[in-house]
């Protein structure tokens, strides 16, 4: 292959697969919703089998198997934009997808707790360098008039894997066994990576320049050290030694990076782009959108399997209607999105959804299930009204040369702001409760429910606060243009 850029297909354009011609555009959007299905599903799916886990292989270092995944997404994400710019999306993507899903193979087949830890470090890697690789190859692939309808096709796996994983969990590790959870992976992940090796076409950058070595080591150690401290946090304690001692290196690292990041002449992580208003006013209200949405999406099955004693598959089911409710109004979103502006729909659908989640206050210890449910799919769909505006506006004004970079960056703002999320609210809830098993004190137990939600109220109040300051149409003004 040559180093020449090849120009991101017209509206028109469509690819031979298997005798058809299809529209390239969905050919891309296919492959990677595929991909960022699998990618989303698996964090889910697998906390639902760690208990099984953990009395088969013998060990009580289960919770390292979602630890070296995460640590893996950490060290992975940043990389992903340099590295698909330089050796071209089409092989970065397919060597990501055939990682992901070697390493699912591979950890089914695990015969020892450290086997199955470093088979996940596998999957970390491929799985965290899919998204921002599929994210730059399909807005690439969609002018920017057409991104509103890309990321609805998004919208999809991103909520729907979520929900379904605990579901989809809780049956196979009752009637089938944990490794499955893992080989699930495989149809889906093979028939993507074929698709794609017939049908992608391969888009390098002649400006990814060399690589930033100061720069991958402390982003590697920065961000791997922070998501330590923040996942063992209300586990072992904010005052431990461990968790202290990770978080304050990391925070340094952090900083090194950002300032080594902004004055090499070719760094890995374009941190320049935050000088972009609209990329990083949506960076910035995604944080804490994502923080309340994944937090409380965290703290609900603790309420739901610890203080209610429901099973992991029952409380997949009562928290599945969310995901219904996203896709809904995601597709309400997308129809309105040109004439309305993602302000206004990114300020209603967030200030809604705090509105929802305050009234999760008054859950009880005999609180109807049904009501759970309709208050989750009515948060579901306030939730789908802003996600899919704040997404399709955030690369409206970025460059196609700098596509790859700016996935990167959205890609690891949005991991570390999940993990804030579930770092606060559990260790909310940790301050008065124990996050295994049922409490010892209901009553206080509840209250750090309760808290936890309020918590979560502010975050989301605070994404709509933001959303109506910092989010501007003409900003969007690309992505509002008929198509």
């Amino acid at each position: 292959m040559t180093g020449a850029v090849i120009a991101p297909p017209p509206v028109a354009d469509r690819v031979q697969v298997l005798g058809r011609a299809l529209q390239y555009k969905w050919v891309v959007a296919s492959i990677y919703v595929m991909a960022l299905f699998l990618d989303i599903l698996d964090v889910t799916i697998v906390n639902v089998a760690l208990p099984q886990v953990g009395r088969q292989l013998r060990s009580d270092n289960v919770e390292w198997v979602v630890i070296g995944y995460t640590l893996a997404l950490a060290v992975s994400i940043p990389l992903a934009g340099w590295w698909s710019d330089k050796i071209g999306t089409k092989k970065a993507f397919l060597v990501s997808l055939g990682c992901f899903v070697l390493g699912s193979v591979a950890c089914g087949l695990a015969q020892s707790m450290t086997q199955l830890i470093v088979f996940r470090i596998l999957q970390g890697i491929g799985g965290g360098m899919l998204t921002p690789i599929g994210m730059s190859m399909m807005y690439r692939a969609f002018p920017p008039a057409e991104r509103v309808r890309a990321a609805t096709v998004v919208m999809v796996p991103t909520l729907a894997a979520p929900a379904l994983g605990p579901i989809l969990g809780g049956l196979i590790v009752t009637n089938i066994g944990w490794r499955w959870i893992f080989w699930v992976n495989l149809p889906i992940g093979l028939f993507a990576f074929l698709f794609g090796v017939i049908a992608l076409r391969e888009h390098r950058e002649p400006t990814a320049g060399k690589f930033d070595l100061p720069g991958f080591v402390l982003s590697a150690a920065g961000l791997s050290l922070c998501l330590f401290s923040l996942s063992e946090g209300p586990r072992a304690g904010w005052a431990s030694g461990t968790v202290v001692g990770t978080g304050v290196i990391g925070v340094a690292c952090v900083v090194a990076f950002v300032m080594v990041e902004l004055r090499v002449k070719e760094p890995m992580m374009q941190l320049r782009l935050f000088g972009n208003r609209m990329f990083r006013n949506a960076n910035i209200v995604m944080a804490f959108a994502m923080a309340s949405f994944l937090g409380l999406l965290f703290v609900l099955p603790l309420y739901l399997q610890n203080y209610r004693g429901l099973s992991a598959q029952s409380s997949g089911l009562v928290t599945f209607p969310q995901a219904l409710g996203v896709m809904i109004t995601s597709q309400v979103a997308g129809r309105i999105y040109k004439r309305v502006g993602p302000r206004r729909l990114v300020t209603l659908g967030f200030g809604a959804a705090a509105l929802v989640i305050l009234a999760f206050v008054t859950i009880g210890p005999d609180t109807n299930l049904w009501m759970i449910r309709s208050l989750m799919f009515l948060r579901g769909l306030s939730m789908g009204l802003a996600f899919m505006p704040i997404q399709a506006s955030c690369y409206s004004t970025i460059s196609m040369a700098d596509m790859g970079r700016a996935s990167s960056i959205f890609s690891t703002a949005r991991q570390i702001s999940i993990s804030l999320g579930v770092a606060i609210l559990s260790s909310v809830v940790a301050a008065y409760t124990d996050l295994v098993g049922r409490p010892s004190n209901p009553g206080r137990a509840l209250t750090g429910y309760h808290v936890s939600i309020i918590v979560s109220v502010g975050l989301a109040g605070m994404a709509s606060l933001l959303a109506f300051i910092l989010i501007k149409d003409e900003d969007a003004a690309a992505t509002m243009a008929r198509s």
